[in-house]
């Protein structure tokens, strides 16, 4: 059964080095987490999932990494300064500040119950900075909200360097800044994030077929991850929900353990992108309302062979959070189980490809200079495999060690103990996190084993 209550997972992940308050010695910073030995394993995994998923297993989608910091006309046109925003009441007896939208009644204050509240007002969520040795109106610029931007103005940098044709895709991994008033429920609402974007360029009139694709692959990628299917839902936003940019937009929703909330958002942008950071806007018939663009340098639009007439694509943008999916992907597989001789255990019940070590090597005795350096030895030999970081576990209790290892996901753990040394073959002790199932496994035939076992389970 998933974690129900977020403080289960914050005191695991705490203990287990996944995630740290950020400046906790100076009395921590809201909405600021730092990722800890495991936790930064699990997050390389699930973007290396991802990148695998997008990138390596389709013939259709480049890779990019823009810059954070990008001319400030990027967010001038994008919409980014004038609609990038939350609504604030301000109480003027308990100084609070309240996102509009998130309280009961704008009128009362949520915290004390005041009236002497202010009206709504836009609050623009993006962080500003300067650039260069002058501040001033001019050296201004942001961190970038969202990483989809650098993909739109560098779709004819990647146009054409890659000859790409229409429909294809543009993905991107990177951090994201916004200055969220209201933080919470642990990571997944912060200032700093990384998301997992992916811009898919299509032809007009095709739009909602590649929308429709979108979503269902999107879904189904999750599931891949270990998120169960009745934790899912989609949420089709309409209305004056809808992003001013967006034509239609599913949120697929996961129950966290305060609710169902969003895990990642599909929206069909049209062509209001590409359109808004392009040149020449007139020549293009946009079917997007777009702010006229006095300062691009360059058209962005793609030869349709067909027509044999320049259009600017439409685009399906499915983005991700990376932190709210690893919180999702250990929300699903927190497990506390009890188990026949009446005890219980914790257990981290991850996809073998996302967990953060994928095999500890525990010898019996750690002042057994034999046993230690066979333990090491085979520690070596499975490292190179490249399925990810093998752990050589020094603690000379194998029961604890399969119990901490339980905690933290790891899907096999190897005992190294006398008859390692001693018998023919060096036979080893293999344990499966799942089943606690043993088997004894030749030392020589380790390697072929934990390989077989990575591409059964994946």
């Amino acid at each position: 059964m998933p974690a129900k209550t977020m403080d289960e997972l914050v005191s695991l992940c705490k203990r287990r080095g996944f995630i740290f308050q950020g400046s906790e010695i100076y009395g921590g910073m809201q909405g600021a987490y730092d990722y800890g030995p495991l936790g930064i394993e699990l997050k390389n995994n699930l973007k290396a999932a991802w990148w695998r998923s997008m990138v390596y297993e389709r013939d259709d989608v480049e890779g990019l990494d823009a810059a954070i910091i990008q001319n400030k006309y990027v967010y001038k046109y994008s919409g980014h300064e004038d609609t990038f925003t939350d609504p604030m009441v301000d109480c003027h007896e308990c100084k609070s500040r309240m996102r509009a939208d998130h309280m009961k009644d704008i009128k009362v204050c949520d915290n004390c119950g005041s009236t002497n509240v202010t009206p709504p007002r836009d609050f623009n969520l993006m962080f500003k900075t300067n650039v260069g040795p002058m501040v001033n109106e001019e050296s201004y610029t942001y961190l970038r909200p969202e990483t989809a931007q650098g993909i739109f103005t560098n779709f004819k940098n990647v146009v054409d360097s890659t000859s790409r044709t229409l429909p294809f895709g543009i993905a991107q991994i990177g951090k994201s800044f916004r200055n969220e008033i209201t933080p919470r429920n642990f990571i997944f609402r912060v200032r700093e994030f990384e998301q997992m974007e992916l811009e898919f360029f299509c032809k007009p009139g095709e739009d909602e077929k590649w929308h429709e694709f979108w979503v269902n692959a999107r879904k189904q990628w999750w599931l891949d991850q270990g998120l169960a299917e009745e934790n899912i839902q989609f949420e089709y936003v309409t209305g004056d929900d809808l992003a001013h940019y967006s034509k239609s937009t599913v949120d697929i929703l996961y129950k966290f353990p305060h609710g169902f909330e969003e895990l990642e958002g599909v929206a069909n942008r049209t062509d209001y992108d590409l359109g808004s950071h392009t040149k020449a806007q007139e020549e293009f018939g946009l079917s997007a309302k777009v702010k006229k663009n006095e300062h691009s340098t360059a058209k962005l639009a793609i030869r349709d062979l067909e027509e044999n007439k320049w259009e600017v694509p439409f685009c399906i943008e499915p983005s991700a959070g990376l932190d709210r999916g690893l919180l999702a992907v250990m929300t699903e597989a927190y497990t506390e189980e009890e188990l026949p001789n009446g005890t219980s255990r914790t257990v981290l019940k991850f996809k073998p490809h996302l967990a953060p070590i994928k095999v500890a090597i525990m010898p019996l005795k750690k002042n057994k200079p034999e046993i230690v350096a066979l333990a090491k030895e085979l520690k070596n030999k499975l490292q190179k495999l490249g399925l990810g970081r093998i752990l050589y576990e020094n603690t000379g209790n194998v029961g604890k060690g399969y119990r901490r290892h339980d905690e933290v996901g790891t899907p096999i753990c190897v005992t190294v103990d006398f008859d390692s040394i001693e018998q023919e073959g060096a036979p080893v002790t293999v344990r499966d996190r799942d089943t606690m199932e043993q088997i004894v496994v030749n030392a020589a035939d380790l390697p072929a084993y934990v390989i077989n076992y990575f591409i059964n389970q994946n």
